[in-house]
């Protein structure tokens, strides 16, 4: 008993909670896919990456420092790095350098790559803003196809439910023999019809509800349901006050894609001047310091040379020139047993410390025209982004024309289904009088009942084709989605 109250229980709060489960609005929608949605999260990956650029771009106008240093061990016969003898002997050599170099001029190549660089940065975060455009749009579409989807369920159901109850009379009247079995048939097959299309608008529903967790970019198995306001609250703008021409204006001023075709248009004509730059001449100036030391064991002599001087130490007549050597530390007549060690490292690179400063020019004579065809590479890069800019402010001023055009088609559309549906229900209603009192087929009753179904889901189409419309122009005007 117990464990039957526990399962009773389980299953009472499994059924609240679902009964409870909370309903996603149009807000919600929207600001979960803005959040959520890949696109959105790629432009923003795409705007960071130009921020990177920029930030390198603004350094590269700094003076460059760079250390760099080196060890290494010689044997045989080579160089003394310090002294610049050859000896046969084994060194451990050590070197450092820094270095520093900074352009004084370059007929601002520089500024003006950085200049486009953020330009380009800030078309990138404008296209941010089109992609959440675009998804909140999307994410409208899905909202109001979900909701029409529903309404043909309910508009299904109503259907349904005329078969049956038409069956039913039907089937009462043939078992008292008033009618005949083929009336019943017929009236049988369409409520099968019916219930197929019920089936069929039920099912539309859960594929349109799986296309919207798909843009939210939500789990395909997480429990997910949409507020169902009336079609009839929906707030929507007269269509007088949604002129095309004044709609064109604002989006021109206000949607994201023509700020980003400016600003790429503008970040194309910097790179132009930056490529000019390129193919003069630039000014750089540039500076190091650097030292040296070595470490050595193993002797040189073994015996003292003539001209040894305790004061200026060993030196060797080469062709004219005296080189100095090692200078003997311990010595027993003519065989020199230990000799000096090199000097601490840091007297070492103290005494060979160096210093260097200079100015660089460099002349571009000829380099396979690799300058001169990245400027006129640039210059077309403009007049391709001069046409994008064309194109796409003329395609939004179509898309608004249209939305226009098929919104005022849409409202008339609307009118004229609503007198139809009026004038379909007189009919159905007159044609089951008549049915009732035999005057009237089972065949055209059913047919007077589908002109029915079709004028009301007729007039649901264009009520919401129309509510699209409307809300496009609002989306082109800035006005954002609303539901």
């Amino acid at each position: 008993m117990i464990f039957r109250y526990l399962i009773l229980l389980t299953a009472l709060f499994v059924f609240t909670g679902a009964g409870a489960q909370e309903k996603w609005d149009i807000q919600r929608c929207v600001d979960y896919a803005l959040k959520n949605n890949i696109s959105v999260r790629q432009s923003d990956l795409q705007a960071k990456f130009s921020e990177l650029l920029v930030r390198q771009n603004k350094a590269g106008q700094l003076p460059s420092l760079n250390y760099s240093g080196s060890v290494g061990y010689r044997l045989g016969r080579s160089e003394n790095p310090t002294t610049g003898v050859l000896e046969d002997n084994n060194f451990l050599n050590l070197g450092m350098q820094l270095q520093s170099q900074v352009t004084l001029f370059n007929w601002f190549s520089l500024k003006n790559t950085t200049e486009a660089s953020r330009l380009s940065w800030e078309a990138d975060k404008q296209q941010i803003e089109k992609a959440k455009n675009d998804v909140a749009l999307n994410v409208a579409v899905a909202y109001l196809q979900v909701l029409l989807s529903r309404e043909q369920v309910r508009l299904t159901v109503v259907q349904v439910e005329q078969s049956k109850e038409l069956l039913s009379i039907t089937r009462k009247k043939v078992d008292a023999g008033s009618l005949p079995e083929l009336n019943a048939v017929e009236l049988e097959a369409q409520l099968a019809r019916d219930s197929s299309a019920l089936v069929t608008a039920e099912g539309t529903v859960q594929q349109f509800i799986l296309q919207m967790k798909a843009l939210l970019n939500l789990d395909a198995a997480v429990p997910f349901d949409l507020v169902q306001p009336p079609v009839e609250i929906i707030p929507v703008l007269p269509l007088g006050e949604l002129q095309p021409d004044a709609v064109y204006a604002l989006a021109m001023s206000n949607l994201p894609q023509q700020k980003v075709n400016d600003l790429r248009l503008q970040s194309a004509r910097k790179t132009v001047a930056a490529a000019r730059g390129g193919m003069y001449p630039s000014i750089t100036a540039f500076g190091s310091l650097f030292s040296n030391a070595i470490s050595f064991r193993r002797a040189i002599y073994d015996r003292v040379v003539t001209g040894y001087s305790t004061t200026d130490g060993l030196r060797i007549n080469v062709g004219g020139t005296f080189y100095p050597v090692e200078i003997p530390q311990v010595q027993e007549g003519n065989t020199i047993i230990g000799y000096f060690k090199p000097g601490n490292l840091g007297t070492q690179f103290n005494n060979n410390f160096g210093q260097n400063i200079g100015i660089g020019l460099s002349i571009p004579i000829f380099n396979g025209r690799q300058a001169r065809t990245a400027w006129e590479r640039s210059q077309l890069q403009v007049k391709q982004w001069e046409l994008t800019r064309e194109l796409d402010d003329m395609t939004l001023k179509q898309d608004i024309y249209k939305a226009y055009n098929d919104a005022t088609v849409a409202l008339q559309k609307f009118n004229a289904n609503k007198k139809a549906v009026e004038t379909s229900q007189r009919a159905y209603e007159f044609a089951g009088k008549r049915y009732e009192l035999a005057l009237l087929s089972t065949y055209d009753l059913v047919t007077t009942q589908n002109n029915l179904q079709r004028a009301r889901i007729d007039l649901l189409y264009a009520q919401y084709d129309y509510i699209f419309k409307i809300k496009l122009l609002e989306f082109y005007r800035g006005q954002g989605i609303k539901l």
